[in-house]
């Protein structure tokens, strides 16, 4: 039977720090992206895309008040712009390598709860950084809250209300199973009311970790592959204790978690996402930069990143 991997990918991928977010540049580093799914493809797991789009949305949105000749188009909306611009570019940089027709994208609603306490405090950063005071008159000017983010400046934050349910599951599992790599859940879904709800209009983006783990778990998948910018998770990041972690479990990933080892702004979200896809039939959650991705989740290689275990492995226990 083929195994199913989940594998979110950072919006900072496509859009990576100091690029201004060309054609050009998202290209490059959307064919980057296919080469390291291609080489999971090639272990011979079925693969689901879940990509951020941070970076991206937070363009539209500047974009959208750079003119008064059209009307602007709630958050929400500018979520779904960004699944057809991402989702495109992955596809073709995956049929590049695989062959036409292989990967497709899927516009994708995820339910969301209004009363959601996140609406009562934003944190999930979007756009582009800007210094302290251009931060300030913007957030004065546009009526936004900003916060600093990684010590690299101050972006724009929007609540991020947790993900219930994917509208569009049935159609994402049948792609699945008749053998397609599908993007899905770009920007950690399109938030809506519910089912029937037509409201769309919804000023928030869901934190794409959360919506991934959330896809994963509806499809059965066993694997849950977390990419980011970093080859391993640190304990005691940035301190002079500071160390990497490797094969680690979920009860250990879920003690250092409590210890306030993973910021929410940053590594917490991915590991509160692993350990519930973890501990709801999941087998294997990997979080690592894309070249180590394949190497990391077949646990076979010299050098990998964190694999997170829902139980020790057979080698932890023969210790």
């Amino acid at each position: 039977m083929t195994r199913t991997a989940v594998v979110a990918l950072g919006g900072n991928a496509l859009t990576r720090p100091g690029q201004s977010g060309t054609c050009d540049e998202m290209l490059a580093n959307a064919a980057a992206m296919a080469s390291a799914v291609n080489d999971v493809i090639e272990a011979g797991w079925r693969v689901v895309i879940v990509h951020g789009n941070g970076p991206q949305v937070g363009n539209l949105a500047l974009q959208q008040e750079a003119t008064t000749m059209v009307p602007g188009q709630p958050l929400a909306l500018l979520s779904a712009m960004t699944q057809g611009l991402l989702g495109s570019l992955l596809a073709r940089a995956i049929d590049l390598l695989r062959g036409p027709g292989t990967a497709a994208a899927l516009i994708t609603h995820v339910t969301i709860d209004p009363a959601d306490p996140a609406f009562g405090s934003p944190s999930k950063p979007i756009g582009p950084f800007f210094e302290p005071v251009e931060a300030r008159r913007l957030a004065e000017a546009r009526g936004w809250m900003v916060q600093p983010d990684s010590g690299r400046g101050f972006r724009r934050v929007v609540a991020s209300p947790e993900p219930a349910d994917v509208v569009e599951i049935d159609a994402l599992r049948a792609l699945v199973e008749a053998g397609h790599l599908v993007i899905a859940g770009g920007g950690g879904g399109i938030p809506v009311l519910g089912v029937a709800s037509q409201t769309a209009a919804m000023d928030a983006v869901i934190d794409k970790d959360r919506a991934a783990g959330l896809i994963a778990r509806l499809l059965g998948a066993q694997a849950l592959l977390l990419v980011t910018a970093v080859e391993r998770v640190m304990l005691d990041f940035g301190e002079p204790t500071q160390s990497e972690l490797g094969t680690i479990t979920a009860a250990e990933a879920s003690r250092y978690l409590g210890e306030g080892q993973f910021p929410p702004g940053s590594m917490g979200p991915k590991i509160e996402a692993a350990l519930r896809f973890l501990a709801e039939g999941g087998e294997l959650a990997v979080i690592t930069s894309p070249g180590l991705v394949a190497a990391t989740l077949n646990g076979s290689a010299a050098r990998s990143g964190t694999r997170i275990e829902r139980s020790p492995s057979l080698a932890e226990r023969a210790r």
